[in-house]
């Protein structure tokens, strides 16, 4: 049996929806992700068998496949424990298997089974209700997540075993209301940069009359690079032939 959690997927600010796929099968020992998955998603299997562990769940000693379909579609980010740790607390009977239908679910999970905040939920809460699907998210997150719309449902955990008890209906998760969070009162001063004085200045001229600021930068090439000259010299209507020649004389000398 295949147990089957909602995601998604980011492509700019846009939310595509990705079916997470969990099969538990008989067979040796594994825990394979596949759907063109990164580092961090690869990554995914360690966080999530130590975050069960930590909630008092052991994952079977059998063949544990997690496809993130559709498979052409590069997956990225540390969003998707949530949803394959979901998929497989409902594939053991953690959690009722039709608990996560109508959800789209994201997070990252810490090792101790907690759920940790993490980037987009905002666009995946506005694509999750065009779909007509509640979130599950972080508890940090819901706020966020509610300023989607004010119909659409969200559970906002700060740990996988507060999820489960919300869907076993031991514990009530109250939906999050919208707010703008505060801002840091120790946010970074120009006083905490040592020396820079003259860019320090600049910044200060810059802020005070509301002007633009144009950063500059140089590029590293090495000097026998002649290549790099003769694309100068080219474009350059023989300008730096004799830059080019002055230079390998000064290094040779």
């Amino acid at each position: 049996m295949v147990q089957r959690v909602s995601t998604v997927a980011f492509e700019g600010i846009d939310a595509r929806a990705v079916d997470v796929q969990v099969q538990v099968a008989p067979g040796l020992p594994a825990f394979t992700i596949v759907g063109l998955p990164d580092k961090a998603v690869s990554e995914a299997r360690e966080r999530v068998r130590s975050a069960l562990i930590a909630s008092g769940l052991a994952l079977p000693a059998r063949r544990i496949t997690v496809n993130l379909a559709p498979a052409d579609l590069p997956k990225e980010g540390s969003h998707y424990d949530l949803p394959i740790a979901l998929g497989l607390m409902a594939a053991i009977g953690a959690i009722p298997p039709d608990a996560l239908t109508g959800f789209t679910v994201l997070g990252e999970l810490g090792l101790d089974g907690s759920i940790a905040p993490v980037a987009g939920v905002l666009p995946a809460a506005i694509g999750a209700n065009a779909r007509d699907e509640g979130l599950i998210c972080p508890a940090a997150c819901g706020a966020e997540a509610a300023w989607a719309s004010p119909d659409i449902q969200i559970v906002a955990a700060r740990s996988l075993i507060q999820i489960a008890n919300h869907f076993k209906g031991t514990q009530v998760l109250s939906r999050p209301q919208p707010r703008i969070h505060p801002q840091d009162a120790s946010q970074l001063d120009l006083r905490d940069i040592k020396g820079q004085e003259s860019a320090k200045r600049a910044l200060e001229i810059a802020a005070s009359g509301g002007h633009h600021l144009l950063m500059l930068c140089y590029i590293k090439f090495r000097m026998s690079d002649h290549s790099f000259w003769r694309s100068l010299d080219h474009h350059s209507g023989g300008f730096y032939k004799s830059e080019h020649k002055l230079a390998m004389q000064r290094m040779t000398s």
